[in-house]
């Protein structure tokens, strides 16, 4: 892949990421019920999304450890900055749901 088309991608995403908080910003939140856009749901909603994505890194870490050919040190970094993300994410969900829940 050529390393234009990474960064045209990577500044699609990146504006995205950008322009959604500022959109859905003081707009009600949805905590039941399926919603595709995850800046539209609530701190518990995001959280428990947060944990069905676990499944899914799993799975996502053994195919690119086997696509990529990675040796056990590279598989072990990456997959450590997976989950440290994700714990943080999960964490910060939890500590703001607990905060408006009051």
């Amino acid at each position: 892949m050529p390393i234009e088309l990474l960064i045209v991608v990577f500044l699609i995403i990146l504006i995205t990421s950008l322009i959604l908080p500022v959109i859905y910003k003081n707009k009600e939140k949805t905590d039941k019920g399926h919603v595709f856009s995850y800046y539209k749901l609530t701190y518990r909603r995001k959280m428990i999304r947060t944990l069905w994505l676990i499944p899914l890194i799993v799975i996502l870490l053994i195919a690119i450890s086997v696509i990529a050919e990675l040796n056990t040190f590279e598989i072990l970094l990456i997959s450590l900055f997976f989950f440290v993300i994700t714990f943080l994410q999960f964490f910060y969900n939890y500590t703001k749901w607990k905060k408006y829940e009051k």
